[in-house]
């Protein structure tokens, strides 16, 4: 569907002045010429751009592909060269990016690049709810804190090893979910770590590029995507905590993009510690 500046375009370039304007064909569309009668160039355009006018008056809206949509910049994670929009549809703001890697045959095989999300809102209440001051740095509490609540995040995978098949993906997660759970309970549950990819099919095909996303929902909800599609949607407070402690534990799985999640966390506390000590101080002024 041509949009209205493009019939315009269009339009004023087929006017001339010494034959009458003939019917046009746009993008294999026939549109109808309303008059028979010949119209210069500046009034064709003053005509359509009152129709826009009327079109926005109407709904309050732009036209149809006049509004553009809102380009978000992206983060570069530097080991795999993936980038990862700072900010998702739903609100959740990029916090850190790291590189997943395995060992195989004695050497560090890049895996996938991925980028830990999180509810701005959500995780400003938690801090400030338990912090009266901010510390120096982010601490064991804070990242345990972070772990064990139920604020909306999301790790975002974005696959760079060609060879990757759904089978080695849940082993991996197999694996890593089943040292996290041990670490933070003491024991095993095969049973559960099983669930996060369980239903995915071998039949799904991975490619370099291709997505997995995994969130935390609120209500300690754990939902795995493949590629855009739910494979998984589990609740268990248990899967959650042993899930972001994957990322955000005692042995990470990138030690780095961990420090880089610590370090919105202080940036964020001390941001706002300053606002609550501005505001104290301005009431005392007043």
């Amino acid at each position: 569907m041509p949009t209205i500046v493009e019939d315009v375009i269009a339009k004023t370039q087929m006017v001339n002045i010494d034959s009458p304007p003939k019917e046009e064909n746009l993008n294999g569309k026939e549109r109808d010429v309303s008059s028979g009668k010949t119209q210069t160039k500046a009034a064709k355009e003053e005509q359509e751009n009152e129709k826009v006018q009327e079109s926005k008056a109407i709904d309050g809206k732009e036209p149809h592909g006049e509004a553009e949509k809102e380009e978000v910049p992206v983060q570069v994670e530097p080991k795999t060269g993936v980038s990862f929009p700072i900010r998702l549809d739903d609100g959740k703001q990029l916090k850190a990016v790291g590189l997943r890697k395995k060992s195989m045959l004695g050497l560090g095989i890049k895996i996938y690049g991925f980028g830990i999300y999180a509810d701005n809102q959500r995780l400003k209440d938690l801090l400030t709810s338990k912090f009266e001051r901010a510390p120096a740095k982010a601490t064991k509490e804070m990242y345990q804190m972070v772990i064990d609540s139920d604020l909306g995040m999301m790790v975002q995978l974005v696959i760079v090893f060609s060879s990757l098949t759904m089978s080695m993906v849940r082993k991996n997660f197999d694996e890593g979910l089943g040292a996290s759970i041990k670490k933070l309970t003491g024991g095993k549950n095969e049973e559960l770590t099983k669930k996060i990819m369980g239903e995915a099919s071998d039949d799904i095909k991975l490619t370099t590029g291709s997505v997995i996303e995994i969130s935390r929902l609120p209500g300690y909800i754990l939902q795995t995507r493949v590629k855009g599609e739910v494979v998984s949607s589990v609740e268990s407070e248990l899967l959650c905590r042993a899930y972001i402690h994957m990322y955000l534990g005692d042995d990470p799985f990138d030690k780095e993009a961990k420090e880089k999640f610590g370090i919105s966390l202080f940036n964020r506390k001390r941001y706002y510690m300053h606002i609550r000590c501005e505001t104290y101080k301005g009431a005392t002024d007043v």
